[in-house]
């Protein structure tokens, strides 16, 4: 419920502060004083849409604070969003306007918290619902005539509506997946010739380790200089171990004598025997590298065959390389991918058939959870339309007929339902959608009725109704005045109205106003036009004299004091009516109680 409102520097408002109280709030005046700045102050700081029109001229800053008394359930929902409370049974929402000379911005809080538009949206569904006779528009919207009937329906279309949209996401992911596989079918064939002629090739490569380009290297250049190298090899074992020559001596004939020497040292300095034992270790390796380099050289041979296969296979590696490298580790990390990918792509042979079967499943199981969705909503139609009329009765419109139309369209994630409200206000008279054929009063006492259908639905704490009584008179307004009376008993209602017979039946009344004045001195604000400024008032009516003046001014009349005697006629009315329903309240509540 919605307790004080705070305006400060919003449109033609300076400053004002509202305190709101249970029951029906309403708010009269003249045509243009400013009534729905009010409404757009509550609105703009629920998230509504704003523009640089709603900061006060003279001003770059505008902000809207509103104080909500809650309950257990959106006080343990705000904890849920990490949202401080300050109190259990208050949250205060507060939304500060700026404008520059290029946009505007604004930031909205709860608790001080700064919030998102998308968190703000969820809290305005639970705090305030606003209805305006210029909601025709959306009665003639299948998708809201449709979302009003779902939450009619209650919990069981709400979770029915769910399993559609799981049913319909899952459809729609096969069904994605089979168009693009479609349109990819060229593609993939493309691809799989492409892979396969590369795979044919890598395989005839009979690529078998990646180091085997470096081993072929080392090759070639053995059998390049196998002459060189048994030449090498020879000299290297006529240093070490055998000189044909005999001029110079060997290093193995050197180590002997070092030998020789060293055993003769021993006897004099037995710890020289390590160094013997060196020596000796010594002419054992010089002894078995020249056994090796010998056999090495007597085994290298010429082989010019081998040497052109070498080769051949080094340019057929290299091409390989080139083409699918850098490296050969590189090519061989390729060809495996290639397998993997063809795989993948020859299973694709049989995935279109897979798919178009997974989609007829699908979309079976769509057509089925629709169906029962569109029962569900016809139940919930038969209800509505039965509960409406006999909201409507009331209202001077006993005659009409009404009916919840739910017409087959195709599958979405909201269902296979196209929903219109049909509307006859006169006997004899065929259906018509409700927006093509209700006049401005009829759209009126619909829309209040159908508020009132949705009440035990609701979960707002409080419905603004603007102007709602618009282009009716009479027996109807007083209808309208009872229903909204009716309505208050369960929520907070505020009302802006010009009918004298909506206002008596306020529980506080809230009379609307503008005034020209002096700006104080010292203040710079200024509107170009000198220190003087127009601001909206709004001043309570608490007694019965100024409510009788006030709808003494609504009523008009031949003279003063008719209207007067109208108006005191009026509120009389009211607190009659209202006294009934009490007692009528207080005898249900008795008859509970036992």
């Amino acid at each position: 419920m919605l307790s004080l409102l705070r305006i400060e520097n919003f449109a033609l408002i300076d400053k004002l502060e509202l305190e709101f109280y249970r029951g029906l709030n309403v708010l009269t005046g003249e045509t243009g004083a400013g009534k729905s700045i009010i409404l757009d102050a509550i609105d703009a700081v629920l998230g509504g849409k704003v523009s640089s029109r709603v900061i006060r001229t003279g001003t770059n800053r505008a902000i809207v604070e509103g104080t909500f008394t809650i309950n257990s359930s959106l006080a343990a929902w705000l904890t849920e969003q990490e949202i401080d409370l300050v109190d259990e049974d208050y949250v205060v929402i507060s939304r500060e306007i700026t404008t520059t000379s290029n946009n505007v911005r604004s930031r909205s809080r709860v608790n001080g918290v700064l919030v998102n538009r998308q968190l703000m949206n969820l809290l305005r569904e639970r705090l305030v619902e606003i209805t305006a006779q210029g909601q025709s528009v959306q009665v003639g919207q299948s998708a809201q005539v449709r979302e009003w009937l779902d939450v009619y329906g209650g919990d069981s279309i709400i979770q029915q509506r769910q399993a559609v949209a799981a049913a319909f996401s899952d459809y729609q992911k096969v069904h994605s997946a089979l168009e693009k596989r479609r349109t990819s079918e060229r593609e993939r064939l493309q691809k799989l010739d492409l892979l396969t002629y590369q795979a044919k090739e890598l395989a005839e490569a009979n690529l078998t380790e990646a180091s085997e380009m470096e081993k072929l290297l080392q090759e070639q250049e053995r059998l390049n200089h196998v002459v060189e190298l048994q030449q090498m090899s020879y000299n290297i074992y006529q240093a070490l171990y055998q000189n044909d020559d005999g001029e110079a001596p060997t290093a193995t004939d050197l180590l002997g004598d070092s030998e020789t020497t060293l055993n003769e040292m021993v006897e004099y300095d037995s710890e020289l025997q390590y160094l013997l034992d060196l020596v000796r270790d010594a002419q054992a390796a010089i002894a078995e590298v020249s056994r090796e380099i010998n056999n090495y050289g007597a085994n290298l041979e010429a082989d010019p065959q081998r040497l052109d296969e070498v080769q051949e296979r080094i340019r057929e590696l290299k091409l390989i390389c080139r083409k699918y490298g850098p490296s050969l580790a590189d090519a061989i990390a390729h060809y495996e991918n290639i397998q993997e990918e063809l795989n993948e792509l020859n299973d694709d042979e049989s995935s279109i058939e897979n798919l178009e079967k997974q989609e007829k499943q699908t979309l079976e199981k769509v057509t089925k959870v629709c169906a029962q969705l569109t029962q569900l909503r016809q139940k919930a139609g038969a209800n509505l339309q039965s509960r409406l009329l006999k909201q409507l009765k009331p209202m001077a419109m006993d005659k009409v007929k009404f009916e919840v139309e739910i017409l087959p369209t195709s599958p979405s994630v909201n269902g296979a339902d196209k929903i219109t409200f049909l509307f006859s206000p006169n006997p004899g008279e065929p259906l018509q959608p409700l927006t093509e054929i209700a006049s401005g009063g009829e759209m009126s006492r619909f829309l209040l009725a159908l508020k009132a259908c949705l009440r035990q639905t609701d979960t707002a704490e409080t419905m603004v109704f603007d102007e709602i009584d618009v282009g009716v008179s009479g027996r109807v307004a007083q209808a309208i005045a009872e229903k909204l009376h009716q309505l208050s008993q369960q929520q907070q209602v505020l009302c802006v109205t010009h009918q004298p017979l909506v206002a008596a039946m306020a529980d506080r009344h809230f009379r609307v106003e503008k005034q020209v004045v002096n700006q104080s001195k010292g203040k710079k604000e200024t509107n170009g036009n000198g220190e003087q400024r127009t601001v909206v008032r709004v001043k309570t009516l608490d007694n019965i004299n100024k409510r009788r003046d006030e709808l003494a001014l609504l009523a008009g009349g031949k003279s003063a004091q008719d209207a007067v005697a109208f108006a005191e006629s009026l509120l009389a009315q009211a607190a009659s009516h209202r006294q009934i329903n009490d007692n009528s309240n207080g005898d249900s509540s008795s008859k509970k109680k036992k």
